[in-house]
């Protein structure tokens, strides 16, 4: 039998609308005077690798573009167990709706690849990997049909998280350090939806799913140790 919440309609209700429309545009640095920061002349052209001539922030930029855009498909393999698994309906509710955001991620690293005029592909991303793995322990590790379970599987899910936004925070700022307007658009686009995610999942840990939590089982061990040692 599925538990639900009374806060589920409050969580959901303060979600915060920034799609495609009206997303705020990359985050970029300035100068006093207004205007972004260009590369100092003095520093000459971007370092290449010797071997293939590509630039090496550029390499560096698609090897990461390729970690995250595996990593977004490895995602969305497995959040229909993280739902599954999950104990309350609001929670699984909010894998339905990332696994849709993780499927739209992936649509919009598939635009950027070819703005780039670059086929596509993912490169074995072992962070996510470790993460998923971990998740993956946490339902066996966790009884079926508890809060606990579903305290443990939101923290998975905002390692997740943590691991998206750093990198595609850092992507943003590649991206404009590049001059790679529209990816740098399209890459903010996600980070926002990634900070929404994670601040919606804090949401329904601290006000529904710990506060049930506690209450299961029997006093805390160390509770125990104070009362013996009391008496």
């Amino acid at each position: 039998m599925r538990h639900t919440t009374t806060k589920a309609g409050n969580a959901k209700a303060k979600k915060t609308n920034r799609g495609r429309g009206n997303a705020p545009g990359p985050r970029v640095q300035q100068s006093e005077d207004g205007r972004r920061p260009q590369a100092d002349s003095r520093q000459g052209k971007p370092a290449k690798n010797e071997r293939s001539g590509e630039p090496l922030l550029e390499k560096f930029f698609l090897d990461q573009l390729k970690d995250i855009y595996y990593a977004e498909q490895k995602i969305a393999q497995s959040l229909p167990k993280m739902r599954q698994s999950a104990t309350t309906e609001i929670l699984q509710d909010a894998f339905e709706d990332h696994l849709l955001q993780t499927e739209r991620h992936v649509r919009r690293l598939e635009k950027i690849f070819q703005t780039l005029g670059k086929k596509p592909e993912g490169k074995v991303c072992e962070a996510i990997e470790g993460i998923i793995r971990e998740a993956e322990t946490i339902i066996k590790e966790t009884e079926a049909g508890t809060m606990t379970r579903d305290a443990a599987l939101i923290i998975a899910a905002q390692k997740v998280e943590h691991y998206e936004i750093a990198t595609y925070g850092g992507l943003v700022q590649l991206a404009i350090t590049m001059r790679l307007d529209a990816a740098a658009e399209l890459l903010d686009m996600t980070l926002v939806e990634e900070e929404d995610t994670d601040a919606i999942l804090t949401e329904i840990a601290e006000n529904e799913i710990n506060l049930c939590a506690e209450h299961e089982g029997n006093e805390y061990s160390w509770e125990q140790v104070t009362i013996m040692t009391t008496d």
